[in-house]
Parts: C-alpha cells; structure tokens; sequence
C-alpha cells in the first residue's frame, strides 16, 4: 500500500476520532437532546447522498432499514446520550468492545467458528473495557460508558447482518440515515424536549458540529475508507483503524481535559491488543471491515 494511501487512512482515524469529541461538544457544551443531535445528522446524510436513493429501491428494503438503523442511527443515539456523562477518552476505550461482539454475534448467528488465538482476543478486549470502565469508579460504570457500552453492541449486532445484504458501503450509508431519520426524529420529539432552543441557542455551533459529523465523517472519512478496503487488501487497511481509539483517547485528553488514569491506559492497551489478535485472525463468514467498524 503506498504511503499516500497511509496518510490518508491515518487522516480518516482523525476524523472518526474527532467525531466523538464533537458529539460530545454538542449534548453536552450545547446542550442539545442526544437523539435529536443524531436526527439531523442522518437526516443531512440523506439530503446528501439523495442520488443514491433515488437510482432504485433495495429489493430487501426492510431488513436494509433495521440493518441501517443499527450501524449508523441506533449506535449514534446511544452513543450521543453515553457522552452527556462519560468522556471521550472513556468512549474511545469502551468502544474497542466492537470487534469481540461482532465475533460473538457472528458465533451465535452465522455459525462463526473461533479458535484459541481469537478466542483469547475476545477475552482480552472484554476484560480490557471492563478495567477502562472501572477506572472512572462506580458513576461511570452506571451511566455513560454503560450506554457507549450498549453502543457497540447494537453496531456489532447490526455488523453481523450485513453480509446478507449485497450492497455497496455508500450505498448502505444512504438508507441507513433515511431509516435512522425515520425513526430517531419523531422518537426524540416523544422523549426528549429543549430541541428548538437548543438550535436557537448556538445555531451556527450546531451547525459546523452537524457538518462535520454528517459530512465529514460519515460522507467523506467513511466514504473513503470503503474505497480504500476495496483498492488493497484488508490486512493492510483494517489494522490501521485501530488507531481510532487511541487517538480518541489522546484528543480527549488534550480538547476536553478528560482525565487519563493509568487504569484508562492500561484496560485499553489490554483490549487493543485482543482486537488487534481478532481483526489479524481471517473470518470464515464476514469481511474485516466490519470487525472494526468505523462510526459512520
């Protein structure tokens, strides 16, 4: 792979993890409803990638817009309600729990078989993000992380299904917002309330927030990483996602001020080194892509 392509994916890793600094400037610094933050953010998606949906209507539709709601919607309201409490250093360390839910969702599901080495990864990220969650004592196990944590799991979820949709990444991106707008806007205006005086209060802060999480991450980071999974091989690209979270953790520490205990450390050097063991271990029954799954 040559050293452009490097940079860029390198670039990409910024974006994602910049992202969760930005979603957490917008629940909580602008104190906006974190299911309606998500809306928006699929809802400009939408009005984004608006060509591909108009080309033709998947001939699954419906297990398309679950599947959609749980890899982009779904996790990124959970995700947004965990950081009105838990900071980005701590989701960037919880979200490491990806990769093993996707193993073992892939076990129960897809009849995935896990040898000791893959197995051992499953238990060293597992064990990895409970000492991460536990560093910030009893509060954040109970709160944020928790929801981060719960975060995952409904990505992972979603993940595993989506070998059974043959579409291309972009493609899923598209439908994936129009069912995560769907869903989330109507939800947040059920459950949640403050939406308009949140916009009113720092409108063009929203704003620049919601085009870069929408655009910038969603469109453009993830957008060209599947474009580099397809141009060289996956041992090459997926291995260098994972220096999403620890460049989470870092910008939380200095953007946020967020508190890096050696625990925090030390649980996610723990679990990155077991994803690192699943995400070089090959899948008998899905892509690596999905192993460490962007945030789209």
């Amino acid at each position: 792979m040559p050293a452009w392509s490097i940079l860029v994916l390198i670039a990409c890793n910024i974006a994602w993890a910049l992202n969760v600094i930005v979603g957490k400037v917008a629940v909580d610094d602008l104190a906006v409803p974190p299911i309606f933050f998500a809306a928006l953010r699929s809802a400009i998606v939408v009005l984004a990638l608006m060509p591909l949906l108009l080309r033709a209507v998947p001939a699954k539709l419906p297990q398309v817009l679950v599947i959609g709601l749980a890899i982009s919607g779904g996790s990124f309201a959970l995700l947004f309600m965990g950081l009105q409490t838990a900071d980005p250093a701590t989701a960037g360390a919880v979200g490491l729990v990806g990769a093993p839910m996707t193993v073992l969702f892939a076990i129960l599901f897809l009849g995935e078989t896990v040898r000791w080495r893959r197995a051992l990864g499953m238990a060293l990220a597992f064990g990895g993000v409970l000492i991460a969650i536990m560093s910030k004592g009893a509060m954040a196990a109970s709160g944020g992380a928790l929801l981060v944590l719960v975060s995952a799991l409904v990505g992972a979820l979603g993940a595993v299904f989506v070998k059974r949709l043959e579409m291309d990444g972009m493609t899923l991106q598209a439908w994936a917002a129009v069912a995560s707008t769907g869903v989330l806007l109507p939800l947040s205006f059920l459950v949640e309330q403050g939406q308009v005086a949140a916009v009113m209060a720092s409108p063009w802060a929203l704003a620049g927030c919601l085009f870069f999480a929408a655009i910038v991450v969603s469109i453009g980071a993830t957008g060209t990483y599947f474009v580099l999974f397809k141009k060289f091989e996956a041992n090459m690209v997926v291995p260098l996602t994972l220096l999403h979270p620890l460049m989470t953790i870092g910008l939380g520490a200095w953007l946020t001020n967020d508190e890096i205990g050696w625990r925090l450390l030390v649980g996610a050097g723990i679990a990155l080194a077991g994803v690192a063991i699943i995400v070089i271990r090959p899948s008998e029954t899905f892509t690596k892509r999905f192993l460490v799954r962007p945030r789209m």
